[in-house]
């Protein structure tokens, strides 16, 4: 007999390990680098709030220091809630406040199925080696009729750093190499919802511009929130000095405001489906509607006059 053709594993890009001690060296200064996890936290907020439901177990992956959680608590989205992440600091700080904690990789999750009716994941699936599979786990672990609300950074992310980068290498060096790490797009997300088995796939982006006196300013901020590059060794050369300096002299002749502040883009696509069940709503098929849409306008515009 013929065995049947294995599908390919998913490529290894990051470093699992590289990144969990920058996970754990953003919590020791969390707060002074949570600036755009503090605006996640809240737009997921938001949307929970938006959902007329309580949910009675939630989890947070990639929860910090639970402090969405804690807030979700107290609005009584939920009536339990299980803070997950790769630091320790976190969880010991998420600890600190109550709640449950558990040590828990994005790749790898520990939980049972259909344990979650809701769960929350912000910033964190972008460090990811298999995207498709993440949320197929994520999917997976959510009760028939479950909500995932996610949010990661997009392609768009620092879209004026990859393009002075790799100008300066390619000028400098005659070739490229990785720097910056592989984001995927608004569509890519869409099909990735539905191929892991999402009902009701929505997804949609926030673009949040930072502006800093320097580029070495973005450096540090990258530095503190642990989203520098993690690359396994040999996926990326080490950079050249001058490739870095002459990026940046880039960066301040393309990206410079009149005060000389520059510009960084941030690109937030937020991810939101429900596991699937019975009596869910299901969009028709194509071709299946009963008006069409000129007729659908025609009855409208009668309609108003």
């Amino acid at each position: 007999m013929v065995a049947p053709p294995q599908s390919p594993s998913p490529p290894q890009i990051f470093d699992r390990e590289k990144l969990v001690a920058r996970r754990q060296a953003f919590a020791r200064h969390y707060q002074d680098y949570d600036f755009l996890r503090a605006r996640v936290s809240s737009d997921l907020e938001t949307r929970v709030a938006d959902t007329p439901r309580i949910f009675e177990t939630a989890l947070e992956l990639g929860g910090a220091d639970g402090g969405l959680s804690e807030t979700l608590l107290g609005q009584n989205r939920t009536r339990s809630v299980t803070v997950a992440d790769t630091a320790e600091a976190f969880l010991d700080a998420a600890r600190a406040r109550g709640l449950e904690a558990v040590y828990a990789d994005p790749e790898a999750l520990p939980f049972e199925a259909e344990r979650f009716d809701l769960i929350v994941s912000p910033l964190i699936l972008h460090w990811v080696n298999d995207l498709p599979g993440a949320l197929v786990q994520i999917r997976k672990a959510l009760k028939p009729d479950g909500l995932f609300l996610g949010a990661l950074l997009g392609a768009g992310t620092l879209a004026e750093l990859r393009e002075v980068m790799s100008e300066a290498e390619s000028e400098l060096t005659g070739g490229l190499s990785p720097r910056l790490s592989p984001l995927p797009g608004l569509r890519d997300m869409a099909g990735l919802l539905q191929r892991a088995g999402f009902a009701l796939p929505v997804v949609d982006r926030d673009t949040v511009t930072v502006r800093y006196r320097a580029p070495e300013g973005l450096f540090r901020d990258l530095k503190g929130m642990g989203e520098r590059a993690a690359f396994l060794r040999g996926v990326s050369r080490p950079l050249p000095r001058r490739v870095l300096h002459r990026a940046m002299d880039l960066y301040r002749e393309r990206f410079s405001d009149p005060d000389g502040r520059v510009r960084a883009t941030f690109e937030i696509v937020h991810l939101s489906g429900w596991a699937p069940a019975p009596g869910q709503p299901t969009p028709l098929k194509p071709g299946s509607a009963k008006v069409s849409m000129a007729e659908a306008v025609k009855r409208a515009g009668q309609s108003d006059g």
